[in-house]
């Protein structure tokens, strides 16, 4: 295998869709060819989640599959991190494995299985602590006109249900150049918005600068003139300040969405996932200091010591707050962290129906969210066309990609919608999770490099009119 195809899966967040993108920057650049189907793979990189145990198994069930069909295996990301040695043992058709702060080792190791059939390559540091500071290639895996820009690696939090310290290190950002240069990179191969991820993005160039620097890196970003939107995942509650979330609101670029993991409202609860206290304030304040905000936020339900009261609280608080858009978790016991050895574990039967309670919850908050946006003009970034409903099909400013709701837009005339740009649109019909709109008369699509502000570019606020 001189010059072996490389087949890819990745699995797990979006964190992981950048390494896996830059993997294959790097084979590619050094000649390696990279496939998208599989079956025409020689050796197969598979990038693997392991933050919860749903996500383990399915890293394991696609190695499990991909080997039971004769490929050879590069396993890369969490699990590799995690399991290195149990990996090897169990899977003989495991060539390699490469942990998260090894990743642009990849080339080396491809390299090294290929002039030698014999040999299996461990490239897993036991304390990830990678600080790429340059823009290195990336080849993109997804489609459209977004892409992901991991601004630091690690989290120095230690939340008791969370293994990602243990999986990606300490807090490491990248400097505020070496992140514009590639975003530029980005929105010259097309890209219309960039997506700011990290486990804690609002902790950003806190070890490099001795500052929480995320609105310096806005103020940059929001420089680069083809750039449409920035979006910002990730906010840790104490870190919101009112000064990033006043630059939030004043660039028209970065779009009014706030992403930020509260995991409950019990203070009980709170303590014992070693979490900010009082999180209504915090909702409070990105609602006052960001017009026409979109709150996103996940909960956690089933945590080792909730009592039905707590669940209560939780259902009474988002009831109260009515976020626009919301996910919830069953908790997943894990050895390796404090969580996992505290009295209380709730039995899962518990967990799940404690899940779909919150979820009935949300889906008629989400109806009435949509329904009070039927009629009104909003812009749709359009992603690509839907030949089963035989619709266009894209984002509000109001959504993140695979995550959030998607806006249907039923085609007029042919050059009406073009995919790649933002256009305008009038929202016709709503669902829990979907919107269905049409472009809007006397309304053309917003000329590439240009933000375009309407009075109507804003979400109905927390009282919903009947």
């Amino acid at each position: 295998m001189r010059n072996p195809k490389i087949g890819v899966v990745s699995l797990g967040c979006p964190k992981n869709t950048t390494d896996t993108e830059v993997m294959l920057g790097l084979l590619n650049q050094a000649g390696f060819p990279v496939t998208f189907d599989n079956d025409e793979a020689d050796l197969c990189l598979v990038n693997t989640c392991s933050f919860i145990a749903d996500a383990r198994q399915e890293s394991v069930k696609t190695l499990v599959e991909l080997a039971s069909e004769g490929k050879e295996l590069i396993i890369a990301g969490c699990l590799a991190q995690h399991f290195k040695s149990e990996l090897l043992a169990e899977l003989p058709e495991a060539r390699a494995v490469v942990g998260t702060g090894d990743i642009h080792k990849i080339v080396e190791v491809v390299k090294a299985i290929a002039e030698d059939s014999a040999l299996r390559v461990v490239e897993v540091s036991d304390i990830p602590n990678d600080h790429q500071e340059e823009a290195l290639p990336r080849m993109q895996t997804g489609f459209g006109a977004s892409a992901y820009l991991k601004i630091a690696e690690g989290c120095d939090h230690r939340c008791t249900f969370c293994i990602i310290p243990m999986l990606r290190g300490d807090f490491r950002s990248r400097p505020v150049e070496s992140l514009v240069r590639e975003a530029r990179i980005l929105v010259a191969s097309g890209v219309r918005e960039i997506i700011l991820i990290s486990q804690d993005s609002t902790y950003y160039g806190l070890d490099l600068y001795g500052r929480l620097a995320l609105g310096e890196l806005l103020e940059a970003l929001h420089e680069i003139e083809e750039l449409e939107w920035i979006r910002v995942m990730y906010f840790y509650p104490s870190e919101a300040s009112d000064q990033l979330l006043a630059t939030i609101a004043r660039l028209p670029k970065v779009v009014k969405y706030v992403d930020i993991p509260l995991q409950h409202s019990h203070p009980d609860i709170l303590q014992a996932m070693a979490r900010p206290l009082n999180p209504g304030r915090v909702v409070e304040r990105i609602r006052a200091l960001i017009p026409g905000v979109a709150i996103r936020s996940t909960f956690i339900v089933g945590f080792p010591g909730e009592t039905e009261e707590h669940l209560e609280h939780l259902l009474d608080f988002i009831g109260e707050h009515r976020f626009d858009r919301l996910g919830v978790f069953t908790y997943s016991r894990q050895t390796e962290v404090p969580s996992g050895h505290m009295d209380g574990q709730v039995p899962e039967r518990v967990k799940k129906q404690r899940r779909r309670r919150v979820m009935e919850l949300q889906h008629a908050i989400s109806v009435e969210r949509n329904l009070a946006l039927v009629g009104r003009e909003i812009d749709v970034l359009v992603e690509g066309f839907d030949e089963g409903k035989k619709l266009y099909f894209g984002r509000s400013q109001w959504d993140a990609p695979q995550i959030d709701n998607q806006v249907y837009i039923k085609p007029g005339r042919a050059d009406e919608v073009i995919i790649g740009d933002i256009m305008r649109a009038r929202v016709v019909a709503a669902k829990a999770y979907d919107l269905i709109a049409e472009p809007a008369e006397q309304a053309p699509a917003a000329p590439v490099g240009t933000w375009r502000t309407r009075p109507t570019d804003t979400l109905p606020g927390p009282e919903i009119p009947a």
